[in-house]
């Protein structure tokens, strides 16, 4: 196995650095020279690689509110939110959930959603509906859709930011989250930037050796949507094989406090409305575009007798046995990614466990809806920086946009497509996400492909974990089960003479 490339002070340069991005370069003569001044890093250039990106990220919101423009107005009429594509979910709750008629979330209406979003709905609702009530002749639908998609943007902003301050060194790596068509269909179709604007700012407090303000962030980010919680598991076994536990239990103390400090007031003055997300994630059934989805269309082309129904289909009449099936499937790959982390020859990066961790519940979930992909948006940024194998994922994920509004328009009793090219557009997303995921594993098992250990001489993330050596035990667990493992070179396990800079 050939050795890492050394780490590097000098400031990434993608045409340089990523073969994809340098191929496109050739149009325009090829990547900079090694010895060349990029006019981007002179001293008194207002136009950074960081202020372009904050810019473009800006652009790219901008471009998502026309985008959802034709919808904001609420009279969606010839089923004009799947016509033009732009249904959101903000707009469509704040009368679902009674917001229009000043009804308190939780208190006046049982909510869909974890509380924190709850809070954030009713925070920005009920005060227009007050405006409503005053000056009757606004549109308060587009007011709140205006007010939430101002937030929502603030927060996508701040996410960009996070990305530059974790990867100082690699600024252009976060064009990938600013340039994203998935930012641009996505942003404002429900609340999850919230969430994903809490848990990049846990990950930038861990990387900043801040464990309890980190799982304060974590806590809350998995009051808004569960998933931020999920980075506790990726944190445990870096943890375990670093040695470095009193952090981890800081952290994990602090986001349980913050998760009950959030959800307890609700689930005790108001417990039918705090369990109604819990109910409908116990009861919800298969949901359009999942693993179980396709394998149900499947089991109805490959099972045509009377009665005779295939697996799939009998998961999707039995919701708790697919419960079940969803949850240890999910366990047993969160298990694998702990395994691998343990054996891996190089201390794995936060951030490429945290992708895995994400993207195995999103596999085997029976519910993906259609913005959760922006959960993986940032990071894929800091777990895979590469642009080649993120554009066919990236293509994928719109095809399946656009499938899926077809799909909802020929819900109405006129087929748009057949069934079996939105199936295909499902699939296409699955598997090139599992691509994405084994290309991440790739990396993991051979550290010198990963392009971020070539800037960093150990991971930016990592806070507390950056140059602390392996417990003792990894250098036998590997002799067990691996036949003549690589020995760790002494520079990978000698802790710095300095905290490594976050950036």
């Amino acid at each position: 196995m050939s050795a890492p490339t050394p780490a590097t002070d000098r400031t990434d340069l993608p045409a340089a650095s990523d073969g994809f991005i340098r191929g496109l370069s050739q149009a325009i003569g090829g990547p900079v020279g090694e010895h060349a001044v990029p006019p981007l890093s002179r001293r008194g250039r207002f136009w950074t690689a960081q202020r372009i990106i904050l810019a473009l990220v800006c652009l790219t919101l901008a471009a998502s509110w026309v985008q959802k423009s034709p919808c904001q107005d609420g009279d969606w009429q010839k089923n004009v939110q799947y016509t033009r594509f732009c249904y959101t979910d903000v707009l469509a709750l704040y009368y679902a959930e009674g917001l229009n008629e000043g009804k308190v979330p939780y208190r006046d209406h049982p909510v869909e959603y974890p509380v924190v979003t709850g809070y954030f709905m009713g925070a920005l609702g009920l005060p227009v509906h007050a405006l409503g009530d005053r000056f009757p002749e606004i549109n308060q639908g587009r007011w709140f859709y205006n007010a939430n998609a101002l937030v929502l943007s603030i927060l996508a902003v701040a996410s960009a930011a996070v990305l530059l301050a974790l990867r100082r060194r690699r600024p252009w790596d976060a064009a990938i989250f600013a340039l994203s068509p998935i930012l641009l269909v996505t942003a404002t179709v429900n609340w999850d930037l919230l969430a994903i604007a809490l848990a990049m700012f846990g990950l930038y407090a861990w990387a900043r050796r801040q464990p309890l303000i980190a799982g304060l962030l974590l806590g809350l980010g998995g009051a808004a949507k569960l998933w931020p919680l999920f980075i506790l598991g990726p944190l445990f076994v870096l943890a375990l094989r670093s040695q470095r536990m009193r952090a981890f239990l800081y952290a994990t103390g602090t986001a349980v406090l913050a998760w009950l400090a959030t959800n307890l007031p609700v689930a005790v003055l108001y417990p039918t409305s705090w369990s109604r997300f819990f109910e409908l994630n116990d009861t919800r059934p298969i949901d359009w575009g999942t693993l179980w989805y396709i394998g149900r269309y499947l089991d109805g082309k490959w099972n045509t007798g009377a009665g005779d129904k295939g697996p799939f289909q009998w998961l999707s009449d039995n919701i708790p046995a697919l419960n079940n099936l969803s949850y240890a499937l999910t366990i047993l790959a969160c298990a694998g990614i702990g395994i691998l982390c343990l054996l891996a020859p190089r201390r794995p990066r936060l951030a490429q466990l945290v992708f895995l961790v994400v993207a195995a519940f999103l596999i085997f979930s029976k519910v993906w809806s259609q913005q959760y992909v922006l959960w993986l948006l940032p990071l894929v940024v800091l777990a895979r920086p590469r642009w080649g194998a993120i554009i066919p994922w990236t293509v994928a994920e719109i095809g399946y946009f656009a499938a899926f509004y077809a799909e909802l328009l020929g819900a109405g009793g006129k087929p748009v497509i057949p069934e079996g090219t939105f199936v295909l557009a499902s699939s296409l997303r699955l598997i090139t996400l599992v691509v994405l995921c084994t290309l991440v594993i790739r990396e993991i098992w051979r550290p010198e492909l990963d392009v971020v250990r070539h800037t960093y001489p150990d991971d930016p993330d990592g806070g507390v974990f950056a140059g602390a050596p392996d417990a003792w035990w990894i250098t036998t667990l590997r002799k067990t089960f691996i036949a003549d493992p690589r020995e760790p070179s002494p520079s990978e396990n000698r802790p710095p003479a300095a905290p490594t800079p976050v950036g």
